[in-house]
C-alpha cells in the first residue's frame, strides 16, 4: 500500500452523480442514518474501552502501491495527501464517514488516544496527514515496535461522503524499509490477518489490474482468512491500465469474469481513479472521479469490438458502483446485526453495572476495618480447617491434579535423595499422586526404608585398633564392649543425623503444599454452598500474600523444632551414658524384649499398604522394585537377640568353648572371656559348662596382658573371621542396628508425628491469628490498602461509571433503532 492508514470519508454523490445511481438517495431522510450513527457511537466506545463487540465493519486490505489510499480519498471526496504519509501505513486507521448535508467543507476530528472523546475539528488536509504521521511515530516510539494494531480513529462529516466506516490497514510488503526490522513484513501480515479474522467484518481486497490472478502475491493470504470469499469484496484497481490490452469482446468478458481463479460466485469490481496529483479543489476532484468512470465505460462500449456484456458486468465497473455497493452492504449488515447487538449491549450493561457494584463494595470495605477483620478471621480459620481435613484424609480436590508422586516430591522439594543411601528407595505407592496425611505417612515409611538400608560403615584396622586398644588398656572390664559401642555411636551420629534432617525437610514440604490445596478446597466449598460471602477475600492480594507468609513461617518453625527434637533423641541414644548399646546385650535378645521390637519394626512397615497397580505382583518382585523394607532375617541388621533363631534357648553346641584352644581360636576365646568378665556372657546352657570356662581363665588372662594389651591382628590367626577385628566390627554393627531401631521405632516416629501433625491440627489457626490480627488497625490495613490504592480504586470506579454511561446511551439508541426496523 503506497499510503499510510488514513482517516478517510467517502464522498457522497453530488446532485449530478445521483442521477447515475437512481436506486438510492443519500440526501433523503432514512432510518439507516440513525442506525449508522448509533453504530458509529458504539464503535467509538468499543475502541476507547477495548470492548469486543461484533460491529459490522469494512476492512480494506491490499499490497503496497495497489491503490488502496487513492480509493480511500475517493470515498472521502477530498484529498489530504495520505499517500505521502508513509509511516501511516504502520497503524490501522478507522474512518467513520458521516453524511451531513450541512457540512459543505469536510470536518475531521480525531478520537483522543485511550478515550472515547474526539478532539477539535481539523480543516486543513495537510494537518490531517501530519496528525496521522505524528501519532504513528509517537506510538511506535513508545512501544518500541515497527507496527502497532492500536488504531487511529478519524470521524469525517461531509456533505459529499456516504455513511460508511472503513478500517484501513497497513499494506502488505515483501521487504522492510530502510531502518525497519527485517521482521516488519511478517508482523504486518499477521496484524492484518488478526484485524480481518472476525467474521462480522467485510473484507475489501485491492489488487492492481496488471497482476494476473495466477501470480497474485496476496490472494492466498486472503484465502486463508476467508477461504470461500463469502465476506470478501475483490477490487481490481488501476483498471484503465489494462483496457488497452483488449480488442475483442470475448477477451474482455473472460477477464471480467475471472473464471477459474475466484470461483463462480465471486464477482470482482473494476475501478480506475484519477492519476493527476496536482492540487485541485474538492469539487474538481469529485468531477475527475466521475469522468474516469465515464471514460472507462465509453472505452468498453466503443473501443472494444462487440463491446462487453453490460447486463452481467456493468454493475461492477466504476468507482460509483463500488461506493454504492459498500454503503448498501454495510447498511444491510447493520440492520441484520441490530437485534444481536441490542442483546449484547444489554448483557454488557448488566456486567458493567455488576462490576461497578463490586467496586463500590471494595471501596467501602477498605474503610470498614471491623468488617475486614471479621472476614479475614473467618477466611484464615477456614483455611486452617481445610489443612486439618486434608491431614485427616480428605480427598478433594482431585489428588490426580493436586497430588505428587515420590519422585516429584524429591525433585520439587530440592532435598533429593536420602543422604548416605546409595540404593533406590521406593516406598509403597511411590507412583501414586498423594497429598495431605497420605503423603505424610508415605514419607515416614520412606524414611524407615532408608534408615534400615544403611549398614554400619566399615572401619579401617588402624581406626579400630586406636579405639579398641585405648579402651582395653585402661583395665576396665567392659573395654571391648565399650569400644564397639563407641564405634556404633559415632557411626549413628554421622549417618543418621543427616537422614533425620532430610526427613524433617521432606515432611515440611508436604505440609507447605497443603496451603494451595486448602485454598482450592475452600473455593470449591464456597461455590458449592454459596456461603462464603462473609469470608470472601478474593481480590485482596496483599492479605493472601500475608496469609501465605504466615503459614509458611509456621511450618518452617515447627520444622526447625522437629529437627531440634529428633537431634535431641539422637544425642540421647548415642550418649556415652545411654544403655541402649548394652540393653539385651547377647542375652536379653533371646528373651521377650527383642521379640517385641522385631514385631514392632515389622508391623510398622506392613501397615503402609501397597495400593498402586503393581501391588498384585509376586512378593519377591514387590520387595525388589516397590519397597525397601527392613530385612526380616538379616543378622547383620538386627539387634543382638532379634533374629528368629535367637528366640530359642541356645543349644549346648553353641555354648561350647574348647578346653584346649587351637591357635585360630585364640582371639575368639579372648573376646568371649572378656564378655564373661563384663557380665554379658550368656549362661543359657547347662551349668556344667561353667567349670570349663573357669578352668581356662588363667590362659585368657595371659592373653589379655600379652605385650601390654589385647592381641589384635598381629598374626594370620587373627586376620580370619574369628579375629578381634572381625568381632569388634560385628559387635559395632549390632550396636548400630540397636541404636537405629530405637530411634526409628521408639523415638523419631512419635516425635515427627507429634511435632508436625499435632501443631497443624491444634495450633495453626492460633498462630495465623496472632501473626495477622494481633496488630493495630493501621498495620492491619496495610494488607488491604497499598499506598495510592484508594486513588487507583476511585479512578477505576470513574472509568467504570464512564463506560456504563456510554454503553447505556448506546443501548438506548439501539432500542430506538430496533423500533424502526
Amino acid at each position: 500500500m503506497a499510503a499510510t492508514n488514513t482517516s478517510l470519508t467517502t464522498p457522497t454523490k453530488t446532485p449530478s452523480s445521483q442521477s447515475a445511481h437512481p436506486k438510492r438517495s443519500l440526501h433523503n431522510p432514512d432510518p439507516s442514518a440513525s442506525r449508522f450513527e448509533a453504530y458509529n457511537r458504539l464503535q467509538a466506545a468499543a475502541v476507547a474501552f477495548g470492548e469486543k463487540l461484533p460491529i459490522p465493519e469494512i476492512v480494506a486490505l491490499g499490497g503496497q502501491s495497489d491503490g488502496k489510499s487513492s480509493l480511500l480519498e475517493a470515498l472521502l471526496g477530498f484529498r489530504f495527501n495520505v499517500r505521502e504519509v508513509e509511516m501511516g501505513t504502520r497503524r490501522p486507521l478507522i474512518l467513520q464517514m458521516v453524511h451531513d448535508p450541512s457540512a459543505l467543507e469536510p470536518r475531521c476530528r480525531f478520537q483522543e488516544e485511550d478515550s472515547e472523546e474526539y478532539g477539535s475539528p481539523v480543516v486543513s488536509s495537510s494537518t490531517i496527514a501530519d496528525i496521522i504521521k505524528s501519532r504513528t511515530v509517537a506510538l511506535l516510539k513508545k512501544t518500541k515496535t515497527a507496527v502497532s494494531s492500536n488504531p487511529i480513529v478519524m470521524r469525517t462529516e461531509y456533505a459529499h461522503c456516504p455513511n460508511l466506516t472503513i478500517i484501513d490497514t497497513p499494506g502488505f510488503v515483501l521487504k522492510a524499509k530502510k531502518g525497519e526490522p527485517e521482521s516488519t513484513p511478517d508482523e504486518i501480515l499477521q496484524m492484518v490477518k488478526s484485524l480481518a479474522s472476525p467474521p462480522h467484518r467485510i473484507l475489501v481486497f485491492l489488487q492492481q489490474s496488471s497482476v494476473e490472478w495466477c501470480s497474485s502475491l496476496w490472494l492466498d493470504a486472503i484465502r486463508e482468512i476467508d477461504p470461500s470469499f463469502r465476506r470478501t469484496v475483490i477490487v481490481v484497481s488501476k483498471f484503465d491500465n489494462r483496457l488497452k490490452e483488449f480488442s475483442d469482446r470475448w477477451e474482455v468478458d473472460r477477464y471480467l469474469s475471472a473464471s477459474g481463479y475466484l470461483g463462480e460466485n465471486t464477482r470482482p469490481f473494476f475501478v480506475a481513479l484519477p492519476k493527476d496529483r496536482t492540487t485541485v479543489s474538492n469539487e474538481e476532484f469529485r468531477r475527475q472521479i466521475s469522468r474516469v468512470d465515464e471514460e472507462v465505460l465509453r472505452h468498453l462500449r466503443e473501443g472494444i469490438k462487440g463491446g462487453f456484456d453490460e447486463e452481467k458486468f456493468k454493475t461492477h465497473i466504476g468507482f460509483g458502483c463500488l461506493r454504492e455497493y459498500l454503503e448498501f452492504e454495510l447498511q444491510k449488515r447493520y440492520k441484520e446485526a441490530a437485534p444481536a447487538t441490542l442483546a449484547l449491549l444489554e448483557q454488557r450493561c448488566n456486567e458493567v453495572t455488576s462490576d461497578l457494584s463490586r467496586m463500590d463494595s471494595k471501596i467501602q470495605a477498605t474503610s470498614d476495618v471491623t468488617h475486614l477483620r471479621r472476614s479475614a478471621m473467618i477466611y484464615a480459620a477456614s483455611i486452617s480447617n481445610h489443612v486439618g481435613a486434608l491431614l485427616d484424609g480428605a480427598a478433594d480436590p482431585a489428588p490426580e491434579q493436586w497430588g505428587k508422586t515420590t519422585i516429584e516430591e524429591q525433585s520439587q522439594s530440592g532435598v533429593g535423595s536420602w543422604p548416605g543411601v546409595t540404593a533406590d528407595i521406593r516406598p509403597a505407592n511411590a507412583n501414586l499422586r498423594l497429598y495431605g496425611g497420605a503423603a505424610f505417612e508415605r514419607v515416614m515409611h520412606e524414611f524407615r526404608c532408608a534408615a534400615y538400608s544403611i549398614e554400619c560403615p566399615p572401619l579401617s584396622r588402624e581406626k579400630v585398633a586406636n579405639i579398641l586398644l585405648a579402651h582395653a588398656g585402661r583395665g576396665r572390664g567392659r573395654g571391648l564392649t565399650e569400644a564397639a559401642a563407641e564405634i556404633a555411636r559415632a557411626a549413628a551420629r554421622s549417618w543418621l543425623a543427616p537422614m533425620l534432617e532430610t526427613a524433617c525437610e521432606r515432611l515440611a514440604f508436604v505440609l507447605l503444599n497443603l496451603f494451595d490445596i486448602a485454598l482450592e478446597r475452600n473455593r470449591g466449598h464456597d461455590s458449592d454452598s454459596n456461603s462464603g460471602k462473609d469470608g470472601n477475600m478474593e481480590g485482596h492480594v496483599g492479605f493472601h500474600a500475608a496469609l501465605r507468609r504466615a503459614y509458611y513461617r509456621f511450618i518452617k518453625d515447627i520444622s526447625k523444632q522437629c529437627k531440634e527434637l529428633v537431634q535431641h533423641h539422637l544425642d540421647s541414644v548415642t550418649s556415652s551414658y545411654s544403655e541402649v548399646c548394652y540393653e539385651n546385650d547377647f542375652q536379653c535378645g533371646f528373651g521377650s524384649s527383642g521379640m517385641s521390637f522385631s514385631k514392632l519394626n515389622q508391623g510398622s512397615v506392613s501397615l503402609f499398604l501397597e495400593l498402586s497397580e503393581k501391588g498384585a505382583a509376586p512378593r519377591e518382585e514387590t520387595m525388589r522394585d516397590q519397597e525397601n523394607v527392613p530385612p526380616e532375617k538379616s543378622t547383620s541388621e538386627i539387634t543382638p537377640g532379634k533374629g528368629t533363631d535367637g528366640r530359642e534357648t541356645l543349644r549346648e553346641s553353641q555354648m561350647t568353648i574348647p578346653e584346649t584352644p587351637s591357635p585360630d581360636q585364640l582371639c575368639d576365646m579372648a573376646i568371649n572371656v572378656i564378655k564373661k568378665e563384663a557380665g554379658n556372657y550368656v549362661e543359657a546352657g547347662p551349668r556344667k559348662r561353667n567349670s570349663r570356662i573357669t578352668g581356662n581363665s588363667r590362659q585368657m588372662e595371659h592373653l589379655r596382658v600379652q605385650n601390654g594389651g589385647i592381641l589384635f591382628g598381629n598374626g594370620d590367626a587373627c586376620s580370619k573371621p574369628g579375629s578381634a577385628y572381625s568381632e569388634i566390627c560385628s559387635s559395632a554393627a549390632q550396636h548400630f542396628a540397636r541404636i537405629r531401631e530405637v530411634l526409628v521405632e521408639r523415638s523419631v516416629t512419635s516425635a515427627l508425628n507429634s511435632g508436625f501433625l499435632t501443631p497443624c491440627q491444634e495450633r495453626l489457626v492460633v498462630s495465623l491469628g496472632l501473626d495477622l490480627f494481633a496488630v493495630n488497625d493501621e498495620k492491619f490495613m496495610d494488607m488491604f490498602v497499598a499506598p495510592g490504592a484508594i486513588d487507583d480504586l476511585q479512578n477505576e470506579r470513574q472509568s467504570l461509571q464512564k463506560r456504563q454511561k456510554i454503553l447505556q446511551s448506546c443501548l438506548n439508541e439501539f432500542k430506538t433503532v430496533a423500533r424502526t426496523l
